[in-house]
């Protein structure tokens, strides 16, 4: 990290996002920074590792880190993921809770009380977001976040519609607000301290589970095997994962169609990102129970 960077009045700092998974925390992200550093579907727990994006502003620098949703696990992975998402709530200066915009419930208090159990050991100021503002009434919104303080005391309940930038500068305002003085910990330049790699297999991940049906985004790891640099393109090989053989039948689809739809959707934004041409080689291979074996996580990154 280059922290050489610093001068009187600037503000920097890091700022976790946590909430249950599918409440729009990747969008947020995505958004902030205005490039695509975490990917979004439709689908629940979607982001499986925890994720920086650096968002530069004329007096501060904030680094953002995107989590997995905090739910109760069924299986290791599951493990990993809220355990990722807890991690974040000791390294940071401030933390974004976000909900949707409903009365709370059960899950809603499950997230409460971890974030309240790690602000009286780290105290970190909390701002929650309630998210989504553009699907209820103004009318409705209103005691919702009267609900929400009784709950827990926050600094600032901030509505906001991530998916259409609604309330983002007011968000932006008050975070820096909570910030302490301090150096700049990226160069400009950088958006995500993310390895190309990772990336590339994150960009896989979302095409799959975007173009396959309920079962199988829980099921799915993209390692990425082979990397090779010419003087014109990058040519990757990447390995899908399953647990079932019924699984790598629905990924490769009827001759191979789906597998290729995957192929070419995922090239086409690894171009984008690499800024060069992409020769992508995808295999799919069965590893049975992998989201229960410790071993099988290690390997595929989740550690």
């Amino acid at each position: 990290m280059n922290n050489s960077t610093s001068r009187e009045g600037f503000k920097s700092g890091f700022v976790a996002i946590v909430g249950l998974p599918n409440v729009g925390k990747s969008t947020l992200l995505n958004n902030i920074i205005g490039e695509k550093v975490a990917i979004v579907t439709p689908k629940p727990q979607t982001t499986r590792n925890r994720i920086r994006g650096i968002k530069n502003l004329p007096n501060a620098q904030i680094v953002f880190v995107d989590t997995p949703g905090i739910h109760r696990p069924r299986e290791r992975l599951g493990e990993f993921m809220v355990k990722e998402a807890t991690a974040a709530l000791k390294e940071v200066d401030l933390v974004v809770v976000m909900v949707e915009p409903r009365m709370p419930g059960q899950r809603e208090e499950m997230l409460l009380r971890t974030v309240r159990e790690s602000k009286e050991k780290y105290n970190f100021p909390v701002i929650l977001v309630i998210n989504k503002i553009d699907t209820i009434k103004k009318a409705e919104l209103l005691p919702i976040m009267e609900e929400y303080s009784k709950m827990m005391e926050f600094s600032e309940i901030i509505p906001i519609s991530a998916l259409k930038a609604d309330g983002l500068d007011i968000l932006l305002d008050r975070v820096v607000d909570y910030l302490p003085e301090g150096p700049k910990y990226y160069p400009d330049d950088i958006v995500t301290d993310q390895l190309e790699r990772f990336m590339i297999a994150e960009i896989i991940r979302e095409k799959i589970i975007n173009m396959t049906e309920d079962e199988i985004p829980y099921a799915v790891a993209v390692e990425v095997t082979d990397w090779k640099e010419r003087d014109d393109m990058i040519v990757i090989g990447a390995t899908i994962y399953v647990e079932k053989d019924s699984q790598k039948g629905i990924i490769i689809g009827k001759k191979g169609s789906r597998l290729k739809a995957i192929g070419t959707a995922a090239r086409k934004e690894a171009e984008a990102l690499l800024n060069t041409k992409v020769y992508l080689e995808l295999w799919v291979k069965v590893k049975e129970h992998w989201r229960k074996s410790p071993y099988s996580l290690r390997e595929l990154g989740y550690q």
